[in-house]
């Protein structure tokens, strides 16, 4: 029977060349599988080297396996060439990055529209959209601002309203509160449930910290040595 999961990972693969000759090889991913219901929240726990960072970067669309199957929705990512990873970006992936990522020369309201710029949204819906999305983080009044004229904060949610203001079915946070101290890290954990919520998307989450994989998500996969080695049911 297929599978009806929203995210499945068949022995997936990753590996990446050390020399030009690729005699030599570092193995990221080491037949990791896994799956993942629509709307669930995952969180991805392992130490440094694990390869939970690679596997969202194969999640986002960012990089394909070598070896094995992964599938998101209707997309079949591992045989998808370079348009069609493009278009899946585009239509299916909202990215939360630890150190926020936004473009310095522009402000709030201009970082938060790019994704839809990139989709070739109209001038009059990306305002709406942006609009909706600062108003949701409670950014509206600093919207005109730079992200040096904003604090920590105020930028990671900036961050949050780009990732989520394409309404994408798939919402990734890598480490997102990893420079954060715990009453910075809840508030942003916060958001990303009130992002997640608003978008209807499956969210997944990297990190190290296993108290807060157990607070904010439904599941938590354990990762060591490429491989997804166990589950802890929240």
């Amino acid at each position: 029977m297929p599978s009806t999961a929203f995210v499945r990972a068949e022995a997936i693969e990753k590996t990446y060349s050390r020399t030009r000759d690729a005699e030599i090889a570092a193995v990221a991913l080491s037949g990791a599988s896994f799956e993942i219901v629509e709307n669930e929240s995952i969180s991805i726990l392992g130490r440094s080297g694990s390869g939970k960072s690679t596997l969202l970067n194969l999640l986002a669309g960012l990089d394909r396996p070598t070896q094995g199957r992964l599938d998101v929705g209707s997309y079949e990512l591992s045989a998808c060439g370079k348009t069609q990873l493009d278009q899946y970006r585009r239509e299916m992936v909202g990215v939360v990055f630890q150190q926020f990522r936004l473009v310095a020369h522009k402000s709030a309201e201009q970082n938060v529209a790019l994704p839809l710029m990139f989709a070739g949204v109209g001038l009059p819906e990306r305002r709406r959209r942006v609009s909706e999305c600062l108003e949701l983080l409670g950014l509206s009044d600093r919207a005109k601002h730079r992200p040096a004229e904003l604090s920590g904060g105020e930028q990671q949610r900036v961050a949050v309203a780009r990732a989520i203001v394409n309404t994408p079915k798939l919402l990734l946070a890598d480490e997102p509160t990893g420079n954060l101290d715990s009453q910075n890290a809840q508030h942003v954990m916060e958001l990303l449930q009130q992002a997640r919520a608003a978008s209807n998307a499956t969210l997944v989450l990297v990190t190290h910290d296993a108290e807060l994989a157990e607070r904010y998500t439904d599941r938590t996969l354990v990762m060591s040595d490429g491989r997804v080695e166990g589950e802890v049911q929240a």
